[in-house]
C-alpha cells in the first residue's frame, strides 16, 4: 500500500489490548506479559479507593436522619431502599431479607463507584476491568452463601438440597447429580466472575481504541482528506461510549447484586 505515496493510519499506531490494564506501580515499574508483582499497584489503590468512597457516601448521607431529608440524605436513602426492597426483599424474602441488607448493600454502592472509576476523569480506570478483582470478589459471595445454606442445612443436608433436583425419577440423578454440583457449585463463581470482568473491560478497551485512535488520526495521520474528520468522528464516539460505560457501570452492579441475592435464595429455600 506503500506505493500510493499516502501515510496509512495505521502506521505507527499501536492498537490497545490486555496489556493496557496493567497499571505501573509507584516506584514506575510496569507490568508487561511476564508479569511483575508487586504489593500495591495503581489498580489495587482505585479498589480501596472505591471501598473508602462508597462508605463515606453510605456514612455522610445517613448521617442525619431528619423528617425533611436534605438532597444527600433523600439520595442514600433511595439507592438504599432500592437495594434493600427492589433486590433483598424481593428476591431473598420478608422472612428473611433483613439480615442479608447489610451486605447486598455494601456490594452494590462497591461494585458502582469502582465501575464509575472508568470515566472519572484522572482515573479513567475500573479496578474489575482486571479478572483478578473480579475473581476475588466472587469468591467472597460463594463463601458466603454456601456459608448460608451449610449453616441452615448442614453440610450433608446442603449438598443434597444443592445437587439432588426433587421430583426427578432415580434412574436419571447419576446423570443430574454431577451437572447440578458442577452448575451451583463451581461454575457460578466463574460466570459471575466473568460476567463482571467482561463487561468493564470490554467497555475500557473501547474508550482506549477511540481515544487513542482518534488523537492518532487528529495528529499524526496525514495523506487521506477523510483522516482528520474520522478522528473528530472516533472522538465523538468515544464521548458516546463514555455515557455508556455509566449505564453499563450501573447495571453490571445492580446485576451483580441480583445475583448474589438469588444464590443466597437458593441457599435458604426448602426445596430445591
Amino acid at each position: 500500500m506503500s506505493h500510493t505515496g499516502l501515510v496509512l493510519a495505521a502506521e505507527g499506531f499501536h492498537a490497545p489490548g490486555p496489556v493496557d490494564f496493567f497499571l505501573p506501580d509507584f516506584t514506575g515499574s510496569s507490568w508487561n506479559e511476564h508479569g511483575y508483582q508487586v504489593l500495591l499497584t495503581k489498580a489495587s489503590l482505585l479498589l480501596v479507593l472505591g471501598a473508602v468512597v462508597a462508605y463515606l457516601f453510605l456514612a455522610i448521607t445517613s448521617r442525619r436522619s431528619a423528617v425533611v431529608p436534605t438532597k444527600s440524605q433523600y439520595l442514600g436513602e433511595q439507592a438504599y431502599n432500592f437495594v434493600r426492597n427492589g433486590i433483598a426483599q424481593d428476591i431473598i424474602g420478608s422472612k428473611e431479607y433483613r439480615r442479608y441488607v447489610p451486605l447486598l448493600v455494601s456490594l452494590f454502592f462497591f461494585v458502582m463507584v469502582n465501575n464509575l472509576f472508568g470515566v472519572v476523569p484522572l482515573l479513567t480506570f475500573s479496578p474489575f476491568s482486571r479478572v483478578s478483582f473480579a475473581y476475588g470478589l466472587a469468591a467472597l459471595v460463594w463463601l458466603i452463601y454456601n456459608g448460608v445454606g451449610v449453616m441452615h442445612k448442614g453440610f450433608f443436608g446442603y449438598l443434597k438440597h444443592t445437587t439432588v433436583p426433587s421430583g426427578v425419577p432415580l434412574w436419571i440423578l447419576p446423570l443430574l447429580i454431577p451437572l447440578e454440583f458442577l452448575s451451583n457449585i463451581m461454575i457460578r463463581p466463574i460466570t459471575l466472575s466473568l460476567r463482571l470482568f467482561a463487561n468493564m473491560f470490554a467497555g475500557h478497551l473501547l474508550l482506549i481504541l477511540f481515544s487513542t485512535g482518534g488523537a492518532y488520526l487528529l495528529i499524526h495521520a496525514t495523506g487521506s482528506p477523510v483522516l482528520k474528520p474520522a478522528g473528530v468522528l472516533a472522538f465523538a464516539l468515544g464521548v458516546a461510549i463514555g455515557f455508556l460505560e455509566i449505564v453499563v457501570a450501573l447495571l453490571q452492579a445492580y446485576v451483580f447484586t441480583l445475583l448474589t441475592a438469588q444464590y443466597i435464595s437458593g441457599a435458604l429455600a426448602s426445596e430445591h
